[in-house]
């Protein structure tokens, strides 16, 4: 795992200076290593994290003939296949790097070289000869990269922070705060940095003379059509494509771990490891002692026994969770109010003492259809259609209960901005899908892309802990969709096809247990005479002047009384705290009021 940057002018030279700041903001991502490329307009950047080929795979990586020049960061897990094919085809390689694949699949297959990939990456490739920059990403968006582009050239980079102008406040983006304050997160192109935004996951951007000049999508999510298949038949491809998938995860130079929940998909993956490898593995579970949320660590513990791994519990105060919150967010740079960035932020800083790459079963709710929700009544969802239409009456509900985003930010159409991303989604979908499916994918197209895997980059790259996610291999969100839906729902038990598939390795009343979840107990912290605290600091701050006075002061007020407004309100601080560390360039009072909190 690595961060990658570059900058591309028009006219003017590329000074060393900027490209060495780009490196800078992105250290963390790649410490054992940084390398430049660089011409009169155009400069490249690799901070580098070692995991394949130690020795031989620093960047940027070149052909032979040195015409064609990549940085890179993630991982091309088929790189193995990959290279047997090109080198019968007379491509000659110069390292053991998975990464130097890309180029040689770009000179043999041409702009289709994407779809010729399977892993998680973000990278920028150079063909000299063409004078031609192309950005790519994974398909489904487990590694970031940002772009901005003006007219003075593109900048682009592994994270938004890298972007931000030196020296000057960034301007907030209205319509990406509207979205953050209905869901949580920021989906789609935008950021909440104006003039920011996402590469998408599965795009191609072409970059010419440091003007953007084509962008497309390789991949598609939506292009997966239904499948009737039985248990028996779904279950022996499935057994074929996960050693496939388990074993090329499994690749790399380095030790690994696994976060370990206790869940279906963690304790599925552990199982997994177990049967493709004989390497020592580590296993870190996190708990939350004392509070009033599920705590998983008995069942974690078990499964940990259940295959001799050598396992570490976190057992996490209030106090240890609230400390690293400023932290959190200045290594994000995006604006996003997981609580379950907290711990993952503690357990990649445990990994990161073992191993230099973690594994964990991020996506399998969303592949096999894990969710509560995606079962709630259907005369439930016909009545929410009607009030929010859009989305099949699907993530209507905005952040606060009590108060509407509209309620809370003036102008017209604000509901409708607030959810495009949702609508968008839904619209997308093939329309030869169940409502089942389409709840899926619009989970996978936004909260998936834009919340689950920002958290697991940006907290474990944080301490460089590379994240691998098997479950979202391409291959296998597509067999997960294509499922019908009586291999994904039956009454009020969803994950179906999982957890019978996963019986052979596991306990049945481990796997058929009630979903539990996993929460952190944010609602105990902010009450009472703390909670007042917070709502004093939060009144007249800058970060919400763009509100409406009496809609954010009813909302303080009721969290205060009830303790019901939970979600809303570590929104609020979230944005406050990322306000003032980005917009403002200090800590001002809400940054006072985490740290008195945290002592």
């Amino acid at each position: 795992m690595c961060g990658i940057a570059g900058i591309y002018s028009v006219s003017a030279a590329v000074p060393q200076a900027a490209l060495t700041q780009l490196a800078a903001a992105l250290h963390h991502r790649g410490p054992d290593a940084t390398g430049y490329y660089q011409t009169a307009r155009l400069g490249l950047v690799h901070t580098r994290l070692s995991i394949i080929d130690l020795a031989g795979g620093n960047q940027p990586l070149y052909t032979r003939d040195r015409q064609l020049c990549v940085v890179a960061n993630g991982e091309i897990y088929n790189h193995i296949e990959l290279r047997a094919t090109l080198e019968a085809r007379g491509h000659v390689f110069s390292t053991h790097s998975d990464c130097e694949t890309i180029l040689h699949a770009y000179r043999e297959y041409g702009d289709d070289f994407v779809r010729h990939l399977f892993g998680m990456f973000a990278f920028a490739l150079y063909d000299v000869a063409r004078d031609r920059l192309l950005l790519a990403r994974d398909r489904l968006g487990i590694k970031p990269l940002f772009i901005k582009a003006d007219s003075a050239g593109v900048v682009f980079a592994s994270e938004i922070k890298a972007l931000l102008p030196a020296g000057e406040p960034a301007r907030i983006e209205p319509d990406a705060l509207l979205q953050y304050f209905q869901s949580n997160f920021i989906s789609g192109a935008r950021t909440i940095v104006a003039g920011i935004e996402k590469v998408w996951p599965g795009e191609l951007v072409e970059v010419r003379g440091g003007r953007i000049t084509a962008r497309r999508r390789y991949w598609q999510l939506s292009d997966v059509e239904p499948l009737e298949i039985s248990y028996a038949e779904a279950a022996r491809r499935f057994d074929d494509l996960m050693a496939t998938v388990v074993q090329q995860h499994l690749r790399a130079d380095v030790p690994f771990g696994v976060f370990l929940s206790g869940g279906v998909d963690s304790s599925t993956l552990v199982a997994l490891i177990r049967r493709y490898s004989d390497q020592p593995l580590h296993t870190y579970s996190v708990g939350f002692p004392g509070a009033a949320v599920n705590n998983e660590l008995a069942t974690a513990r078990r499964i940990a026994e259940q295959f001799h791994t050598q396992h570490t519990e976190l057992a996490l105060s209030e106090r240890e969770l609230l400390a690293v919150l400023p932290d959190t967010i200045a290594v994000s740079g995006e604006l996003m109010a997981d609580y379950a960035n907290l711990p993952t932020w503690l357990l990649a800083r445990r990994a990161s003492v073992d191993v230099k790459v973690v594994l964990s079963g991020e996506g399998g709710d969303e592949v096999f259809a894990g969710y509560g929700r995606y079962r709630a009544p259907r005369i439930k969802r016909l009545w929410q259609a009607l009030q929010h239409p859009g989305s099949g009456g699907y993530r209507t509900r905005g952040l606060a209960k009590s108060v509407s985003v509209a309620d809370l930010f003036n102008g017209s159409d604000v509901e409708s901005i607030a959810r495009a991303p949702f609508i968008q989604a839904w619209r997308a979908a093939n329309p030869r899908w169940s409502n089942l499916a389409r709840m899926q994918y619009t989970d996978i197209a936004t909260w998936l892309a834009d919340d689950l895997l920002v958290k697991a980059d940006r907290m474990m790259m944080a301490h460089g802990v590379e994240g691998r996610v098997p479950f979202l291999d391409h291959r296998v969100v597509e067999f997960g969709l294509a499922l019908p839906d009586r291999l994904k729902v039956e009454g009020r038990t969803g994950k179906i096809f999982l957890r019978r598939w996963a019986e052979q390795f596991l306990p049945k009343d481990h796997l058929w247990s009630k979903k539990k979840g996993f929460t952190v107990p944010v609602r105990e912290w902010l009450r009472g005479e703390r909670m007042a605290q917070l709502g004093a600091a939060c009144r007249g701050h800058a970060a919400f002047q763009a509100m409406r006075t009496e809609s954010l002061t009813r909302l303080i007020d009721r969290q205060s009384r009830s303790g019901d407004e939970t979600t809303f309100v570590w929104a609020l601080l979230q944005y406050g705290l990322w306000y003032e560390r980005f917009m403002e360039g200090r800590t001002g009072t809400l940054h006072d009021w985490v740290g008195a909190a945290a002592t």
